[in-house]
């Protein structure tokens, strides 16, 4: 069950699944571009899976990924929000906030601005301790999303992902934290 607020950004809007977002979904899911750093694209069936665990995962927790759109733009940009991490690491158990946007709307602020809005969410109304975020050690791009919202990286802290043979050239991940009490020092997430 989606929570009675979603959290928005002056020009992106985070709001629950609608079944027409499934089809521009798997089409970003398919993407090469969008998917450089995961374990491969995914098929439609994959993808439509993949929305079926946000769906489940906003009713074991009450919080999750939220579908982005941006007002007269576009209906579906991508998704943002806070998940539990599905596996077991030295950090976890821990919220990860995270977010992948289709190509063609990449380089206009919309990642940082929606997770700006995530990171609010998951601290005022969560009342979230410490919010994580990883990605492989080439993703430039989402370091870079993860340094502007004020995270911090140690490299003491970066780990192969259990999920990934240790071969794979993104099995060595990156972890980024944000505690509630840094949110707080910085005024809140800028």
């Amino acid at each position: 069950m989606y929570p009675a607020v979603s959290p928005s950004g002056h020009r992106v809007r985070l709001r629950p699944w609608r079944a027409e977002d499934r089809e521009p979904f798997a089409r970003m899911n398919a993407d090469v571009r969008v998917m450089e750093f995961f374990r491969a694209p995914l098929g439609r069936g994959e993808s439509d899976a993949m929305v079926d665990r946000i769906q489940g995962h906003f009713d074991e927790h009450g919080f999750g990924l939220w579908a982005i759109e941006v007002p007269s733009t576009a209906p579906f940009v991508g998704f943002c929000g806070l998940t539990m991490a599905r596996f077991n690491a030295a950090f976890t158990p821990c919220t990860e906030v995270g977010w992948r946007l289709a190509f063609e709307h990449w380089r206009h602020g919309y990642a940082t601005e929606a997770a700006k809005a995530v990171l609010a969410h998951g601290f005022e109304r969560l009342d979230l301790s410490e919010i994580v975020s990883f990605t492989a050690v080439a993703n430039a791009r989402s370091r870079a999303v993860m340094e502007r919202l004020g995270m911090r990286h140690d490299p003491a802290d970066d780990f192969d992902h259990p999920g990934l043979p240790l071969e794979h050239p993104f099995a060595r991940q990156v972890l980024y934290r944000l505690s509630n009490t840094q949110s707080s020092r910085q005024g809140g997430v800028q």
